[in-house]
């Protein structure tokens, strides 16, 4: 009989422990992750001070170990690349190329587009339970965390996994047409986020013969090509003879990648707290 009053008062400290933990304890985490997620957006657009919330423009120098053949500059603000100056060195005959974006054309980062979507969609659902809202079972706030931790991991994937391509996708993306003067019909340039750099790939292509490429596999989709890849457009096949990788450091991408990953383990942190619970009784009260 004593067993069963410790066990009947178990479980009673139990189930308050549990309401305290449902009616407290997920808001203080739900407002914690509001907090940081709030952070993390405002890292997708900065705005400059006394401007009237416009994005400021903020430049970064393009660089590579070992290698000068490409050198630029680009100017990032918020998801748009406003400016690119970029040049490039030849390999064959050293001749030095330069290029840029036309005054009137930006470049849309669609991988930063995306997170920034994903970060506040997050917010949402987290405002979507507000201070007063109350939670009456465990897996009402479980639903909720694994809907989060949805968006977050989404938001970190479009950053840390860059599209991959084929060259006929890059050769057609419209970037050539941003240049002035126009890039050389046997140049292709790609831009894309990799964590927290900001990239630009240049391709140097060479036409190759019909009677040469009868039986050749064309290459597929990938991040990053090979020299030696063959791919067809415009009825003509070309060969990547040189790839040139060049990239620049964002600050506030890494911001927003800390972010992330906090705002994940406190989600998990909370899911695990309402499993525990679950280990003590037969039934699931959520």
């Amino acid at each position: 009989m004593a067993a069963a009053m410790g066990s009947a008062v178990e479980r009673l400290v139990l189930e308050e422990e549990f309401k305290w933990l449902l009616q407290e304890e997920v808001h203080i985490v739900l407002k914690q992750l509001q907090d940081i997620l709030k952070e993390a957006s405002q890292r997708f657009a900065l705005p400059a001070s006394g401007l009237g919330g416009a994005v400021k423009q903020e430049n970064f120098v393009l660089s590579a170990s070992g290698t000068d053949q490409v050198k630029g500059v680009l100017t990032l603000q918020g998801d748009a690349l406003c400016q690119a100056d970029v040049s490039l060195k030849m390999p064959r005959n050293n001749q030095l190329l330069h290029f840029a974006f036309r005054e009137d054309k930006q470049w849309k980062l669609q991988q930063i587009q995306d997170a920034r979507n994903h970060v506040n969609q997050a917010i949402y659902l987290l405002m979507n339970r507000d201070v007063n809202y109350q939670f009456k079972t465990g897996s009402e706030v479980l639903k909720l965390m694994d809907a989060v931790m949805l968006q977050l991991s989404r938001a970190r994937n479009r950053l840390t996994t860059p599209a991959t391509l084929t060259l006929p996708e890059i050769a057609s993306s419209g970037l050539a047409k941003m240049f002035t003067p126009a890039l050389p019909p046997d140049i292709l340039v790609n831009f894309y986020i990799n964590l927290n750099k900001l990239c630009l790939t240049v391709y140097q292509l060479h036409v190759l013969q019909p009677s040469t490429t009868k039986n050749v596999k064309l290459a597929g989709g990938s991040i990053l090509h090979n020299p030696g890849a063959i791919f067809e457009f415009g009825n003509q096949r070309y060969e990547v003879s040189h790839v040139h990788k060049v990239e620049c450091v964002v600050p506030w991408l890494n911001d927003a990648l800390v972010f992330f990953t906090v705002s994940l383990q406190l989600c998990q942190q909370l899911k695990d707290k309402i499993s525990v619970f679950s280990s003590y009784w037969n039934y699931r009260p959520y």
